[in-house]
């Protein structure tokens, strides 16, 4: 209970700082997503692994990190933790926050820029938060953090920049314009993962 109540808190705030830097329109949302996601690695990582990502959990379950049965206990937590903030997120600020590709950007290409970036968001995860070589180390946070904020800035405007099943759901849940899009926030993600749990196993040897 204590793994799942968890990964709900941490996809709860990570979604919460989304909507809200979103509908503020500040030009440095990116930073204050990726901030959120830093500190809540470091308040989750030692009780959940601070998955809070179903494409993550996908990736942990690829590598047998995680049972099919846990895998989905976490993605059930991820999903509801995320659609609480959005609609949190909605109630506090008036302003729903769509998620969709950009103006012009066809479906094809949004699943290829969220698989991009979904798998060097995975790969930064499986090589800095659980590789042996890595153990007891504390930068892992910052990595993760890292990596988001850059795949935010530079591809977020191509595909809507979810990265994250459970962001793309619970913003398509609470954006007030249904689901239209909220498969490429599925399919892009863990395709991607599941390509980084392939090439982490490569570079593991």
């Amino acid at each position: 209970m204590a793994r799942l109540l968890t990964e709900a808190l941490g996809t709860f705030f990570l979604v919460l700082s989304i909507c809200l830097a979103t509908a503020s329109g500040n030009a440095l949302a990116p930073l204050a997503i990726g901030g959120t996601l830093m500190g809540m690695v470091y308040m989750g990582a030692h009780v959940s692994g601070a998955q809070y990502n179903p494409a993550v959990s996908l990736a942990l379950a690829i590598g047998g990190a995680l049972t099919p049965a846990e895998m989905l206990r976490y993605w059930a937590a991820q999903l509801a933790g995320g659609a609480a903030a959005a609609f949190t997120a909605l109630a506090i600020t008036g302003t729903p926050v769509p998620i969709h590709p950009g103006a012009g950007v066809t479906p094809v290409t949004a699943v290829l820029v969220e698989a991009l970036g979904t798998f060097a968001l995975v790969l930064v995860v499986l090589n800095v938060a659980t590789a042996k070589a890595n153990e007891g180390k504390e930068f892992y946070g910052l990595a993760i953090g890292m990596t988001v904020i850059g795949a935010a800035w530079t591809m977020g405007g191509i595909s809507g920049g979810a990265f994250n099943p459970a962001v793309g759901t619970a913003l398509s849940t609470a954006g007030g314009d249904g689901f239209s899009d909220a498969w490429i926030y599925w399919v892009g993600p863990l395709a991607g993962a599941a390509l980084a749990a392939m090439a982490y196993r490569v570079q593991q040897g």
